[in-house]
């Protein structure tokens, strides 16, 4: 606004409006970016960057093979993660629920966005949705348990 003036006190009369259009543009962007977010959070929308440290954390506790899935979303103001890690398929089930325990320990005390972390626990090369979604879908195939009655 004061560039307004100055421009009209310097004799340029289309000054005022041209600042005030410019500052009209200004607004708009901060509601545009500002809309977005919103929308993006109501949809559980989260940032591939977040996603990505969640995974890389995740990744860097012993005896974690491969993260093959981390699923995130916001619940309130809060991250609440699920992720499926491989471990060595010969190590024992305690020993898969400690290393479960310790990935979840490490997002939970180095990520402070994060609140909450399931952890599942599969054998290398046999991990992720993917794997179970299959295995489910040739139970159903085979009119085993879970599938339609005819």
């Amino acid at each position: 606004m004061l560039f307004g003036a100055v421009g009209v006190w310097l004799g340029y009369p289309l000054a005022d409006p041209l600042v005030g259009l410019l500052i009209t543009l200004m607004i708009f962007k901060i509601v545009w970016d500002s809309a977005k977010s919103v929308f993006a959070r109501l949809l559980d929308g989260v940032d591939p960057v977040v996603i990505d440290e969640i995974k890389e954390m995740a990744g860097q506790t012993p005896r974690v093979e491969e993260v093959s899935e981390a699923r995130v979303r916001w619940l309130g103001h809060r991250l609440h993660a699920e992720l499926n890690v491989a471990v060595d398929p010969k190590l024992t089930v305690a020993e898969g629920h400690e290393i479960a325990v310790a990935v979840e320990r490490r997002l939970l005390e180095n990520l402070r966005f994060l609140s909450h972390a399931t952890i599942h626990v599969d054998p290398v090369g046999a991990s992720g949705e993917g794997h179970h979604q299959a295995a489910l879908q040739t139970r159903d195939d085979a009119g085993g348990a879970g599938s339609a009655p005819e």
